[in-house]
């Protein structure tokens, strides 16, 4: 007997306690094993010895040695199997000890510990299991944490909610939510999927859903529609168990009962309250100043104290506490005076009480007397608050039926209906919510109660009281009901039957309950059942396992299915592919279907016992499948007979030998090998593998399968089968085949990244030595195909494998792509991993980049900002290193923003992790990253040394991602940012050098010669010493051809460098010299080359310097050109083009470009232009440079807008080469000019000043060049420019061309300003007086420039005529004598061509339009030809059919000389361009001034009839000619249309012939553009803004009152958006409707002020209809909305209302003949005349006859039987009270008196005196001589405004009325609420207050000065607040007498007459005479 057997047989002796802590571990083992069947042979589960063992397990379960602890676990599994509750008490420290160690050993022993953990569960520990669970899963290993997570899947699944409380696992699962490892976040999911089976969907969503990021709710919402709820546990605990034999029992003797099992098996219903922990509020509810705010005197501050309260107890479940105090104050403010503050109390109550429930009781039934009091509320808001309140105490068991019957009886009797239908309404929710036994006690006292309320007088209560006694009928039957039935009438006895029947139907329909199982026919485990692992990632759908084929053979342990096995086989053929899992089929079907096809004598001698026999007939089938010509055909057939017969179980090696070859062979010859065939022959394959007889045969043969089907098949099917196949050997020696095949076929048609999780979860874990070096040798052959990146998936394997994996690296060095050695006969698609060319998988991130971790990067706190860097690093290395680019814009636009933290630390933190990012990501950083790598060099620029090394750093690793030659761009702009320090431009010049040393061939590198040559002349000498090595390595790579073509790009010390590099010997001259010699070669430099120093223009020729071997173009294109091109061609997204234009220096005066400016301007052009388009355009070589712009040429139409972008910086450029002398660029530069801004000019954008600036001032500088061809080419620029852009804005550039020293340039400009004084006239502001500079021309020596001189001189002479001696300015005899000439020639010219002679135009214009007197007289000449039409196209309002039709289109224009009489006239406004309707109007305020003149308005009369086409034809020329003018054409007829419109209004015969519409169409032209934001910017602007102010008054002044009432009041409605003379740009249209509503509302307010003196103008009934009309389109809830929201529109309609009322009386009713009083429901506008009636006779302004409010508006026959004899005398009588009463008030007595004086005209039988029989003679004889005085005024034509008044008529807009609750409208909404904002009303004035009431009107009387003047000319803004000032200087003098001498009647201030009123008034208080209110 050996030691070790003496050992074990002696230790067998010892304690269990001892044997189990033996420090032989094989004593241990025996010891485990004993306990184990030590537990199983124990039967009864109180045995004594189960107690001696239950503290052993503690230990056990802990020990170190693996296989010792797996033999532990099965000890504990038998004891717990054998044991009973009473072992829970040992399951926290027995659990604990396995969380801790079990769970992260052998998959086995993971399996056996979950299993334990399991039976802890059936023991009833489930405290314990659950508290070791809180523990495990905060374990750091994910490894362990996915196990226990899974056992906590698995124990709910298996024991329900009703074990496992589900209130824990919701604690647990939001810290696994955010888990690092993807496969705990799975694992999260599936449990949260197991809940929601268990408790329900909406209550895991409530609680967990916002704790999880958007992608993971997103996963599980789709995910929930594939869980079903309502699961059943599938195993129960011990002691339900014990009962089961009971339950059989008791079964079996009374029977099946069906019906009552869906009951029994229903699942447990869980409370979302009670899984939600309590939350407390007073704590924050104290801090928030609640109880400061509830006691507030501001509504608002009470709203807002009891939001919070309501916000605060929105919370699920709050935490009991004393809330008295606060239902104290609750019950208080739900009778606040305020609704809003009620409403926010009653949502609070409710809220608290869904909240504390049951803990609320007493609270609610202390507030539920209130609640329902508080139901007589109308208002929806309220109603809505109290029945969601009362509704959720009841739900939430505040209440029940018992408690509020004495509530609910007073309220039943309340005298409003309302609180008794809906108290009834609540009471039928709470029996339809209660259970049957409650109702049952409490039905007695509420049947008789609704039985009263059947009889109730209002529907809403009856219907309410039968709805409760359905309610009680469907609970409890009709018994309790059949008493108080027999006392009811037939008809309410049928309603409530019916009712209940309804009820009882539906609940009927609905009450059956079904619950379906998702789990299906559930069995009851017990512990004696094999325990089966489950995932709880296979609840996912997309990690479920497929379900195991019912057919599979037995013993075939590879024939499942694996999800996913066959994704790549189907991808080109169109069938997918079938049978891949072979069905079942016997021998004699394999017979039958063979038939001849093998000899019956072969399949006998198959079957036989002897294997001589078989060995015969396999050797003879061999022969006859060799013979077989149609081998394809039985393939399939002949596997399947080999597999029967001898089988994969025959034990001859020979046999078995030859069965592999044959297979072997059909596999390799079959043109088409069944992937079936391959699942029937792989898993007797591989076990043939082990075995070291047969392995060289079945190697092959799987090797043969590979060719067949491709490698990816055979390995996934082999993953499983050597995984879960007994003998290791099939495990290490099928490795050792697998690395064969990776060396045969390569890697291209695997998925690697399952073959990697295979060898590091399987391989490198196993026990077996030689299983762990097959696997060791594999990985290192996929070392040699995918490279070092293999080694960031094997991060976590254990550190003596990782050396060994080292050393098999070096064994197999990485060999980059290799052609295969063995190729697959079928198409196999290749891996589609989303790896790189390795073909390593890459993982999608873009799930983990979550908004809380972008929001992290913009922190203020460092911390925070620190976190979410490192969370990125952690996603990468859980990605193994390797990621995808999808979603990481984002990250990479949050890494930037760091770069540039305050924080040094944390920048260099984010280089780093920028470093990492690149490397994971691959070549596809460079797209990604948008730019990212110039933001990281800027880094360098840090004075820091730890910092630049940290930008080295990531420069490496960006390197080691993409190729040096994407990055060079980014650094050539680094080297030329002068920001960067030297030091950085010294480690960058090494990093470079470094990086270049390592290569051969690097023609790209040449790029860098310039920057590197340009620091060679840098201050600091380590700069300079870099550069120069950095010079040699670029040289060095690029080759010598590359270097002589870039050669001219290098100055200074490099050339030297350069030269000896390419010219072995050359000795260099010194550096001066070599400039001048430089300089020297170079030909045709122009001023401004000369002018700079080291600007690279100075080098622009320097190439002629050096010979070239040809002069053929470079076209040679590197890959990244090519790259290039693909780009876009202009980079605008983060243009600061606004940033660039301030440092825009705006001189009209041209200097050169100095050398930082030039600088500046390449440094802009390699931002914003593509590299190619760059280097091109900044090219020394003119060739390049027009092939630049033959790019942008072509480009131009489809990048216009980008190029209006950098325009300013192209516009430079264009400056840099009209200075230079190269001919052929300069002429392409022309060439693009004009498509260029012609493209400008489509897209409606205009030249900035800025832009101006920069090439205006060279344009006008270089029009004198020596060129002919290139002149003409300018000139024509020039032109083309004065149009685009502006001819007064143009023009001084054009005068500082007078001032140059070249000739031609003068020449040319002075011909410019001829040709503005030909198209534009003498309109330009400055033109005439700059005459005299083109004058004194005439004494230059220059001929050509004295004869353009004269030439244009001759221009203005024609023009001007003799006046334009006014304007030369001091010349010469000579001179004078010479232009007296050219004006002389001039004048038999104009004779030649009949032009007439020299300013005849001009005078006429002057004769013709000298009595009306504009300013516009001094102006005349033609308007230049722009394009017809507007910049923007909009519908045409302005001529009306029928004024086309009386004036047809004329078929010719008037000819030069003028339209000759008024209807040819109209017909060229109507039909002419802008510029010939100047001259008809001319004709028009000819006509019409000296109609104006005529003593007998005969001749106003003859043009009365065309006053409207004159209108209509003026107001759509408004629009035109101002949409000319925009485009940069003279504002000339914009001031004529405009003069014309004045003198026509200024006549009130001609004003009132303009029909209603032709007036709304003037009217919204004129207000439009007085709101266009572009008219200030037009020439003139100002001027035209206070025309179209004056011209609007006038309007408002001399047109029908009626139509002006009417067309303001229609123009309140919003406008159509196609009226606007602009499209919209930031503002919306509803800004821009405001801004046109406040100024029609302006308008108005001037017409209403005046209603008091031209009330008898207007038509009341015309007027009253549009009001009407207006208010019905509007609607009641419109209204009262918009008198909520303060609109001025609505407000402005009723104080033009209240003013009628306020002047009419009563009589205002006689005035409703156009308003259809009957319709119904009555129109709006009746109930606001009742309103102002019944406030202004409550305030004595007018007199009441009848009760107010009582007016009939419908027909009084109607209504009234009586006949209507009286109607008018009543009206009459009413309307002459009132009169009277105006009379007798001193403020009113005027306009009292003009009414009688109507009165009497309109009723002359009418004795108005018998009415005054009580009045004292001096009242009647005061109304005698009034009344003649009225008459004589009436004879003269005088009106009461022009009239002296003994007190002034008081403001119509003075006073507000009070509001009158009942409409829930103010009667009157007063438009200055700044002055007036205090009602003054009777009630509210004490005798003692009259001192205040005299301040108050001086107050009111300053205030009142700004509204009298609301009209009149201010100095503010002239085209948004205000209607536009008007300037008097701009206005005729005809025009200002005629202002002063109409003083307007505005309302004008209170003086100390109005005040003595007041005072009298206040008298007549003191004495009782005014009523309160």
């Amino acid at each position: 007997m050996s030691e070790e057997e003496n050992l074990l047989k002696e230790a067998k002796k010892l304690p269990w306690e001892d044997r189990l802590a033996h420090k032989n571990w094989k004593v241990r083992n025996e010891a485990n094993v004993d306990l184990a069947s030590v537990c199983n042979s124990i039967t009864d589960p109180k045995d004594p010895r189960l107690r001696e063992f239950a503290h052993l397990f503690r230990k056990t379960v802990a020990d170190s040695n693996a296989p010792v602890q797996e033999k532990a676990l099965d000890a504990l599994i038998a004891f717990l199997k054998a044991a009973d509750s009473d072992a829970s008490r040992y399951g926290k420290e027995v659990c604990d000890a396995i969380a801790a160690k079990c769970l992260t050993g052998r998959p086995k022993t993971v399996q056996k510990a979950q299993e334990a953990f399991l039976l802890w569960v059936e023991l009833e520990a489930v405290d314990a299991f659950l508290d070791t669970l809180e523990k495990a899963i905060k374990n750091k290993v994910a490894k362990a944490v996915v196990p226990a997570v899974d056992v906590m899947f698995q124990a709910l699944s298996d024991f329900g909610s009703k074990i496992i409380p589900p209130k824990r696992i919701l604690k647990m699962l939001p810290e696994l939510f955010d888990h690092q490892d993807q496969n705990v976040r799975a694992s999260a999911k599936g449990v949260t999927l197991e809940l929601c089976r268990w408790i329900g969907k909406d209550p895991v969503k409530s609680i967990l859903f916002e704790k999880m990021r958007d992608t993971m709710k997103k996963e599980l919402e789709a995910e929930l529609a594939n869980v079903s709820v309502g699961a059943k546990p599938a195993r129960k605990i011990r002691s339900e168990q014990d009962k089961e034999p009971e339950a059989e029992a008791s079964s079996d003797v009374v029977g099946d009962r069906p019906s009552e099992e869906p009951v029994a098996d229903a699942p447990q219903e869980i409370d979302e309250y009670d899984l939600m922990d309590p939350v407390d509020i007073l704590t924050p509810l104290e801090k928030s100043g609640f109880w400061e705010g509830v006691k507030a005197t501001k509504w608002s501050e009470r709203k807002e104290a009891v939001a919070e309260l309501t916000k605060l107890a929105s919370t699920k479940k709050i935490a009991p506490g004393d809330f008295s105090e606060i239902c104290r104050t609750l019950k208080k403010l739900i009778t606040d005076v305020n609704l809003a503050v009620a409403v926010e109390a009653i949502q609070a109550i409710g809220n608290l009480a869904r909240g504390l429930r049951t803990h609320f009781s007493a609270s609610s039934r202390f507030m539920l007397p209130v609640l329902l009091e508080k139901l007589k509320e109308k208002k929806p808001t309220v109603a809505e608050a109290l029945t969601q309140t009362l509704q959720a105490m009841y739900k939430a068991g505040c209440l029940n039926l018992v408690d509020i019957i004495e509530d609910v009886k007073t309220a039943v009797k309340n005298k409003v209906p309302l609180v008794r239908s809906l108290t009834l309404n609540w009471l039928t929710f709470c029996l339809e919510t209660s259970n049957k036994a409650l109702i049952l006690k409490a039905h007695k006292e509420y049947v008789p109660l609704c039985m009263e309320c059947l009889n109730d007088g209002t529907p809403d209560v009856r219907d309410a009281a039968f709805s409760a006694l359905a309610a009680i009928a469907k609970s409890v039957g009709m018994r309790p009901l059949e008493k108080s039935l027999e006392k009811l009438d037939d008809v309410r006895r049928k309603k409530l039957s019916e009712m209940i029947a309804s009820s009882g139907g539906e609940s009927a329909g609905t009450s059956s309950v079904t619950v379906q199982s998702s789990v299906g026919s559930t069995t009851t485990g017990n512990s004696e059942a094999s325990f089966v692992r489950k995932s709880a990632a296979s609840m996912l759908s997309g990690k479920r396992p497929a379900p195991v084929s019912k057919k599979a053979a037995p013993g075939k342990t590879g024939g499942t299915k694996k999800d996913g096995a066959v994704r790549n086989e189907s991808s080109k053929s169109v069938e997918p592919p079938e049978d891949v899992e072979p069905a079942e089929m016997g021998l004699e079907e394999i017979e039958n279907r063979l038939g001849s096809l093998v000899k019956p004598e072969t399949i006998s001698q198959l079957k036989s016992t002897v294997w001589k026999e078989r060995l015969e007939a396999t050797l003879s089938l061999k022969e006859e499948i060799v013979g077989l010509q149609e081998l394809d055909k039985s393939v399939e057939i002949l596997v399947r007979l080999l597999c029967a017969v001898p089988g994969w179980n025959e034990k001859n090696v020979q046999v078995q030998q030859q069965v592999i070859e044959i297979i072997t062979y059909i596999s390799s010859t079959a043109a088409k090998f069944p992937k079936k065939c391959v699942v029937l022959c792989i898993t007797g394959t591989s076990e043939r593998v082990a075995d070291i007889k047969t392995r060289a045969s079945a190697m092959k043969c799987l090797t043969a399968f590979c060719e067949a089907v491709g490698p990816g098949f055979v390995f996934e099917r082999l993953y499983k089968i050597m995984k879960e196949h007994k003998n290791p050997k099939v495990l290490s020696e099928g490795l050792l085949w697998m690395v064969s095949a990776v060396d045969d076929f390569g890697v291209s048609l695997l998925k690697l990244k399952d073959l990697i999780d295979f060898c590091k979860d399987v391989g490198l874990q196993s026990s077996a030595a030689a299983t762990r070096n097959a696997t060791i040798k594999l990985l290192g052959v996929l070392h040699k195909f995918v490279g070092p990146d293999i080694k960031g998936f094997l991060n976590d394997v254990k550190p003596a494998l990782l050396s060994a994996l080292d050393t098999e690296y070096e064994k197999n060095p990485f060999e980059g792509t290799v052609a295969p050695k063995r190729v697959v006969k079928t198409s196999v698609s290749a891996s589609t991993s989303a790896g790189g060319l390795d073909g390593l998988p890459r993982e999608d991130i873009s799930s983990k980049i979550t908004p809380n971790l972008l929001k992290g990067f913009e922190s203020s706190d460092w911390k925070m900002r620190l976190e979410s860097i490192e969370a990125v690093n952690k996603i990468l290395e859980e990605a193994n290193k390797r990621i995808q680019p999808t979603g990481t814009g984002e990250l990479f636009g949050g890494l930037r923003g760091r770069l540039l933290d305050s924080n040094k630390n944390l920048v260099m933190q984010t280089l780093t992790t920028i470093g990492g990012v690149a490397s994971a990501m691959g070549p596809t950083v460079e797209k990604a990253s948008k730019g990212i790598l110039s933001d990281v060099l800027k880094c360098l620029g840090d004075n820091k040394k730890h910092m630049r090394e940290c930008t080295l750093a990531a420069l490496d690793m960006w390197l080691g991602a993409v190729h040096l030659d994407k990055m060079i761009p980014y650094i050539i702009i680094a080297l030329t940012d002068g920001k960067m320090g030297a030091e950085g431009r010294k480690d960058l010049f090494d990093w470079l050098t470094k990086q270049l040393t390592g290569l051969s061939d690097f023609v790209d590198a040449i790029h860098l010669l310039k920057p590197a040559s340009t620091a060679m002349t840098d201050k600091s000498a380590d700069v300079r010493k870099a550069a120069e090595g950095c010079i040699s390595e670029i040289l060095r790579v690029s080759g010598q051809e590359t270097i002589e073509k870039n050669i001219k790009d290098i100055q200074g010390p490099a050339l030297a460098l350069v030269l000896e590099k390419v010219r072995p010997g050359y000795v260099q001259e010194p550096f001066e010299s070599s400039k001048a010699m430089a300089g020297s070669l170079s030909k045709g430099v122009s001023k401004v080359s000369k002018s700079t120093s080291n600007g690279t223009l100075k080098q622009g020729n320097r190439s002629r310097a050096l010979p070239t071997k040809g002069s053929r173009p470079d076209q040679i294109t590197s890959a990244h050109d090519i790259a290039v091109q693909s780009q876009s061609l202009l980079y605008t997204k983060d243009s600061n083009k606004d940033d660039r234009e301030r440092l825009v220096v705006r001189r009209i005066k041209f200097e050169e470009l100095r050398p930082e400016q030039i600088q500046d301007l390449e440094n802009d052009m390699m931002k914003f232009f593509r590299e190619d388009l760059q280097k091109r355009l900044l090219s020394p070589d003119f060739k390049k440079q027009v092939d630049g712009l033959d790019i942008l040429q072509k480009a131009l139409p489809s990048l216009s807008k980008e190029i209006i972008e950098v325009l300013d910086i192209l516009l430079r450029w264009f400056v840099l080469q009209l200075c230079k002398s190269n001919t052929t660029c300069l002429l392409k530069v022309l060439d693009f000019l004009p498509e260029l801004f012609n493209t400008l000019k489509d897209e409606g954008y205009c030249l900035t000043e800025a832009e101006a600036a920069i090439f205006l001032p060279c344009l006008a500088e270089k029009l004198g060049h020596n060129i002919e061809k290139v002149r003409e080419k300018m000139r024509e620029l020039m032109k083309q420019i004065i149009q685009a852009y502006s001819v007064a804005k143009t023009f001084p550039y054009i005068l500082e061309g007078l001032r140059s020293k070249n000739n031609r340039t003068r020449i040319e400009c002075t011909d410019i300003i001829g040709y503005l004084l030909e198209t534009c006239g003498t309109e330009i502001n400055g033109l005439l007086k700059h005459l005299n500079m083109v004058a004194s021309l005439t004494a230059e020596r220059d001929g050509e420039l004295r004869k353009a001189a004269l030439n244009t001189m001759a221009t203005g002479y024609k023009i001007l005529g003799d006046d334009i001696w006014r304007y030369v300015g001091k010349l010469s005899d000579a001179q004078k004598s010479m232009l007296d000439d050219r004006f002389k020639w001039k004048i038999k010219e104009m004779e030649k061509r009949r032009e007439g002679r020299p300013g005849d135009a001009r005078a006429a214009l002057r004769r013709s339009v000298r009595e009306s007197g504009p300013e516009v007289a001094e102006q005349s000449g033609d308007l230049p030809q722009m394009a017809p039409g507007p910049l923007f196209p909009r519908q045409n309002y302005g001529i009306s059919e029928q004024v086309l039709e009386r004036n047809p289109v004329p078929q010719t224009i008037a000819g030069v000389n003028g339209p000759t009489d008024w209807n040819e006239a109209l017909d060229i406004i109507m039909f002419g361009s802008p510029e010939q309707s100047v001259e008809g109007m001319k004709v028009v305020c000819h006509e019409l001034a000296q109609a104006s003149n005529d003593p007998d308005e005969s001749a106003i009369d003859e043009l009365v009839k065309d006053a409207d086409g004159l209108v209509a034809c003026l107001a759509n020329k408004v629009a035109k000619t101002f949409d000319v003018s925009l485009m940069g054409a003279s504002s000339r007829s914009c001031k004529y249309v405009l003069n014309t419109l004045m003198q026509t209004f200024q006549n009130k015969k001609l004003a009132h012939a303009v029909k209603e519409g032709t007036l709304k169409s003037l009217i919204t032209e004129l207000l439009l553009w007085l709101l266009d934001e572009r008219v200030p910017r037009m020439e003139d602007g100002s001027q035209l803004l206070k025309a179209l102010n004056v011209l609007m008054l006038k309007i408002l002044d001399n047109a029908d009152r009626t139509s002006s009432f009417v067309v303001l009041i229609s123009l309140l409605c919003p406008l159509d958006p196609s009226r606007w003379p602009s499209p919209a740009t930031a503002e919306g249209y509803a800004v821009r409707n405001q801004k046109f509503s406040d100024l029609v509302v302006k308008c108005l307010i001037k017409l209403t002020k005046l209603l008091q003196s031209t009330i008898y103008e207007v038509d009341l009934d015309r007027l009253l209809q549009s009001i009407h009309v207006y208010l019905q389109e509007l609607g009641m809830e419109e209204i009262r909305r918009r008198a909520g929201a303060d609109d001025k529109p609505l407000r402005m309609v009723k104080t033009v209302l209240h003013e009628l009322v306020k002047l009419r009386g009563a009589a205002i009713k006689g005035h409703l003949s156009l308003v259809p009083i009957d319709m119904r429901p009555q129109p709006i506008i009746l109930a606001y005349i009742d309103l102002n009636l019944e406030t202004l006779a409550a305030a004595r302004m007018l007199t009441a006859t009848g009760p107010v409010g009582q007016t009939h508006w419908t027909d009084s026959s109607a209504n009234n039987p009586s006949p209507p004899a009286n109607s008018a005398d009543v009206q009459l009588k009413q309307e002459l009270g009132a009169i009277f009463k105006k009379i007798g008030d001193k403020q009113t007595s005027t306009i009292g008196l003009y009414d009688l004086y109507h009165i009497t005209k309109a009723y002359p039988k009418v004795d108005i005196f018998s009415q005054l029989q009580n009045a004292s003679e001096a009242f009647r004889t005061y109304i005698r001589d009034g009344l003649a005085q009225v008459e004589k005024n009436a004879a003269a034509g005088r009106t009461p405004s022009s009239l002296p008044l003994s007190t002034p008529p008081p403001s119509s807009l003075s006073l507000p009325s009070p509001d009158i609750p009942s409409l829930d409208v103010k009667p009157l909404m007063n438009p200055r609420p700044d002055s007036y904002t205090d009602d003054i009303r009777a009630s509210n004035i004490n005798p003692g207050t009259l001192d205040a009431i005299r301040e108050r009107m001086r107050t009111m009387q300053l205030a009142s000065e700004p509204v009298s003047k609301a009209m009149m000319p201010t100095n503010e803004n002239l085209s948004t607040d205000n209607i536009p000032p008007v300037n008097q200087q701009n206005i005729p003098p005809s025009q200002m007498e005629a202002e002063s001498q109409q003083p307007h009647p505005v309302g004008l201030p209170m003086d100390e007459k109005a005040l003595s009123g007041l005072q009298a008034r206040m008298q007549r208080l003191k004495g009782g005479s005014l009523e309160h209110m």
